[in-house]
């Protein structure tokens, strides 16, 4: 059984999207691509490259693809504050009336025109091409027991650099124990060594490694959600109003 797994950092206004394509095989994760655009069609066009038409897959994003509400705040984003706020990980707010409201949503409907679906709702390990929105702050907090966010968004360039190297530290050391585990000899080709080598220590570099850990998280989220279904994650709204997927690997948290 073979079935790909795309994270999509998405830029929401013009900035440059992180992308990361992991598949599924033999009973394995495998890091096939880790990468960063920035125009909307260089991104469809890396989905395309990776993904062909009749090829199952979840595309798991990391901004707002679905949107109903005009002004305020959507349902699952009053839900990460709710459950994860504590840890600092609540979600910023999206509406209609928000600047980059468009472009996600569009995004969402041009990944249903590609037959990925939203998928809310999943039988796990089922193949299909699918989409999901996701949130890395809640999904790390979750996958790695931690007491609060990691802020590598925001701070002192070098507070924010140990903060990536801790995460970075944490994908390399637990993924690979984790069920699905992600197999530490992708780590060996020259894509990855070059990638995972040390974290920059530049700003405008930093910040690229940033977008491309997180694609990396949200694509595991994505074959955490394929392979377990709501045993072991969070749906955290509903199709209707928008929904986001958080691990939740003790089954402790219920919503």
């Amino acid at each position: 059984m073979v079935m790909k797994f795309l994270g999509i950092d998405l830029g929401w206004r013009s900035q440059p999207s992180g992308l990361c394509c992991l598949e599924w095989a033999d009973k394995q994760l495998h890091l096939l691509d880790i990468d960063r655009k920035e125009v909307l069609a260089d991104i469809f066009t890396w989905i395309d490259d990776w993904v062909q038409p009749d090829e199952p897959a979840i595309i798991a994003v990391d901004a707002p693809t679905i949107i109903t509400n005009v002004t305020g705040t959507r349902l699952p984003d009053k839900l990460t504050h709710k459950y994860f706020g504590k840890y600092h990980a609540g979600c910023y707010p999206a509406n209609l009336n928000l600047p980059f409201a468009q472009r996600t949503v569009n995004f969402g409907l041009e990944l249903e025109a590609r037959s990925f679906a939203h998928a809310p709702i999943i039988e796990p390990q089922q193949l299909g091409r699918y989409q999901i929105e996701v949130f890395p702050h809640p999904a790390i907090v979750q996958l790695f027991g931690l007491e609060r966010i990691l802020k590598y968004k925001k701070g002192r360039l070098l507070e924010r650099r140990i903060e990536l190297e801790k995460l970075l530290s944490l994908i390399i050391k637990n993924l690979p124990t984790f069920q699905p585990s992600l197999n530490l000899s992708s780590f060996s080709t020259p894509l990855a060594n070059s990638f995972f080598a040390e974290i920059p220590s530049t700003g405008a570099a930093l910040k690229a490694v940033e977008d491309q850990l997180d694609s990396l998280i949200c694509a595991y989220v994505g074959a955490y959600w394929w392979y377990w279904g709501k045993e072991r994650n969070l749906v955290l709204g509903d199709r209707t109003e928008g929904y986001i997927i958080v691990p939740n690997p003790t089954g402790v948290l219920k919503y």
